[in-house]
């Protein structure tokens, strides 16, 4: 596959920073190796990667009928093909959550589920299409893999993963352009977190695009104030990486959770209820806090309007320090 470039500014070059696109581009790939490759849609469409256009008998567009878009996509699963649903992660995980549940991940459909909007990335939109609660549903659904990659990169990474892992996979994406987090081509592993910064006094365990950006930066203002912060960006968020998160508990004081979603039942209650059982440790938990997010604006605005902004993880990961010292 293409994405085994040379370098990272190659590949940026040709298929930019919007994770959403590149979710796209990889199945449109895909869909040129792999005749069992099919999009199904609902009334979404994306003209800059014509799926439709390359392979129009591959391409079922259903319409604003989230439900059926499960039920159909988990047939053509058990007829042998591999579709990939293409949705707002609202709709998904909570407009069709009885057939995400019974169609899909009962039946063990080979069925993956591209989840766009994920988190407040449409902050402009308002409540109705912000998905603050995907992370909680998907992960309680047995059998079901899922997916939050970091930048534009790794999301066309994870969609050939999902391709090649047996059983269902639901991916979380954002509306538009996010911060790249690589700088060099890696090979991207189910369930294997991957560690960015060193350091020994805090971990930030962060998943998502922007999030994972802004977890880096995070880390660069506490080494500047004499913190040595370990950064491990947790794309998997179902298997969860516990080896990666159990060191981390070992051999850091604090561990930070950062994600885009609702601080219930996301990356923070995984990691905490990990470590409450095998090693016990602090975790501060950073992401939406349980409310609607009806104070909109851009998405990289949303995190400091409710209170988990670079600077809020910033400041009071160095107070929980300044405390204990």
């Amino acid at each position: 596959m293409t994405a085994l470039v040379s370098t990272l500014a190659d590949w940026h070059a040709r298929y930019g920073l919007n994770s959403r696109v590149t979710c796209r581009q990889a199945q449109l790939e895909l869909a040129g190796e792999d005749e069992r490759i099919y999009s199904v849609e609902n009334d979404l469409g994306l003209p800059d990667v014509p799926f439709d256009k390359e392979y129009p008998r591959r391409y079922l567009q259903v319409g604003i009928a989230e439900a059926n878009l499960l039920g159909v996509a988990s047939g053509l699963a058990m007829a042998g093909k591999v579709p990939f649903v293409n949705t707002f992660a609202v709709f998904a995980t909570m407009r069709a959550c009885e057939q995400l549940r019974l169609d899909i991940c009962y039946q063990r459909a080979n069925v993956k589920v591209m989840g766009y909007y994920a988190g407040t990335s449409g902050g402009h939109a308002g409540p109705t299409h912000h998905c603050i609660e995907d992370i909680a549903i998907a992960r309680a659904m047995p059998g079901l893999t899922v997916l939050s990659p970091a930048d534009a990169y790794e999301a066309y990474l994870a969609v050939l993963a999902a391709a090649e892992h047996d059983g269902p996979v639901y991916l979380r994406a954002t509306r538009a352009a996010t911060p790249a987090v690589y700088q060099e081509p890696y090979r991207f592993r189910i369930g294997e977190a991957v560690r960015l910064r060193d350091g020994g006094d805090v971990t930030i365990l962060a998943t998502g695009c922007l999030m994972v950006a802004d977890a880096l930066r995070i880390a660069d203002e506490l080494a500047a104030a004499g913190v040595g912060c370990r950064v491990l960006n947790v794309h998997t968020l179902k298997p969860l990486d516990t080896e990666a998160v159990l060191a981390a508990a070992e051999q850091t004081r604090l561990l930070v959770s950062y994600e885009d979603h609702n601080v219930i039942n996301g990356l923070g209650s995984a990691v905490a209820a990990l470590v409450a059982q095998h090693h016990p440790v602090p975790v501060l938990r950073y992401g939406v806090p349980d409310q609607f997010c009806a104070k909109t604006a851009e998405h990289e605005d949303m995190p400091a309007r409710y209170g988990f902004g670079v600077r809020h993880v910033r400041d009071g990961v160095l107070q929980w320090l300044h405390h204990r010292s």
